[in-house]
């Protein structure tokens, strides 16, 4: 007994991609643009690499692929800016996104927006 294929040869995926996208076959790029809404997957799997808070109302988050994300709350979340760790309420759809809350000192913290950003700004030296 063989097991169902959706396709079956990489002719048959291309043909597929290209006629259901309206695009020509040529390589485009899958880089999302920076400020444009966005999602990472597999959470469950630690696609989340390393984050850094702004203050109580935004963060950054940046993924196994090293590319970083704006995440804007809906409201202050109070904790934030002395946690060192937090978590990720994805709600069982293993999708960190706007949809999504930060887990911080057991106060849950909704998402208003999560955009691909530029890496966080380089916090400023202390002078002393």
């Amino acid at each position: 007994m063989t097991t169902p294929h959706f396709i079956t040869s990489l002719a048959g995926a291309a043909a597929l991609v290209v006629g259901l996208s309206g695009l020509s076959a040529t390589p485009a790029s899958t880089a999302p643009a920076v400020g444009e809404e966005a999602s990472i997957p597999f959470v469950s799997a630690g696609s989340i690499r390393d984050f850094r808070v702004v203050d109580r109302d935004t963060l950054y988050v940046q993924d196994i692929q090293r590319n970083w994300y704006r995440a804007e709350l809906m409201a202050p979340c109070t904790d934030l800016p002395f946690a060192e760790t937090i978590g990720f309420d994805v709600r069982g759809t293993n999708r960190f996104d706007r949809f999504s809350s930060v887990l911080v000192r057991g106060q849950h913290c909704p998402l208003k927006s999560l955009v691909v950003s530029a890496p966080p700004p380089k916090k400023a030296k202390k002078k002393g």
